[in-house]
């Protein structure tokens, strides 16, 4: 009996059989079209599509409102911000940046941008960059990049302010050198005018002694004349007298 069992399930299997292999051989030989074998490849499934948002496109007026998940992360949004930024007038990025306090990273970075752009002070903006670099460790790597860049930039902008106040003082003391040697120059000049009216003066009053000694001597010398004259004529007459007496 099992002889017979087994005669009679032997067909059935090999039947099955034979139809899973008829089947395989089928789908193996069925030809494939070019382009469902591309999309097949190209196209796992399953894999949802990533989709990247452009903030170019977005409004300034929209742009400090974007969901921090959606735009903390991404570096084209602070990108976008930036030049939203620069486009603002000095009063209105100022008026922006009251909105944001230096609560975390992502507000500090917003006040920042904001603030460079608002006609600020050195120490205003020494102020704004140590705010943001307080939360240094929170960046996410995707900006961090960016947030170095943009801190450099700042800091450029300090170290030309200083340079600027360097050459403000030196141009200050190089004009108070100047006038104080304008101002020596000048009483030298009056010094030696009023030293010059002295000379002049002195020349005058020696001109002067000189000219009144002139007079004087000539008046001396013709007494002196007159008075020799009598003495010779006394001498001569008392001659006279002696040789006419015997």
């Amino acid at each position: 009996m099992r002889t017979d069992a087994f005669t009679a399930v032997k067909p059935g299997v090999c039947h099955t059989a034979a139809l899973f292999f008829a089947a395989a051989l089928l789908a193996a030989c069925t030809p494939q079209t070019p382009g469902s074998a591309v999309s097949t490849a190209l196209t796992p499934p399953g894999e949802p599509e990533a989709k990247v948002v452009d903030f170019q496109q977005v409004d300034c007026s929209l742009i400090w409102d974007q969901p921090e998940e959606k735009a903390s992360h991404n570096a084209l949004y602070w990108l976008r911000a930036v030049d939203c930024a620069g486009r603002l007038s000095a009063a209105g990025a100022r008026a922006e940046a009251r909105h944001w306090q230096a609560t975390n990273w992502q507000n500090a970075f917003k006040r920042g941008i904001l603030l460079a752009n608002g006609n600020v002070t050195p120490v205003e903006r020494r102020h704004y960059m140590q705010q943001l670099a307080f939360f240094s460790r929170d960046y996410p790597l995707p900006v961090r990049p960016l947030i170095q860049l943009w801190r450099d930039g700042q800091a450029g902008q300090l170290q030309l302010s200083a340079e600027r106040m360097r050459y403000y003082q030196l141009q200050q003391s190089s004009d108070t050198e100047l006038d104080l040697l304008r101002r020596e120059i000048v009483a030298q000049k009056e010094a030696l005018s009023v030293t010059r009216r002295k000379l002049e003066t002195l020349t005058d009053i020696e001109r002067q002694l000189s000219s009144r000694r002139s007079p004087e001597g000539a008046d001396n010398s013709h007494t002196e004349n007159h008075d020799e004259q009598p003495e010779a004529a006394s001498s001569g007459s008392t001659t006279t007298t002696a040789e006419s007496q015997p």
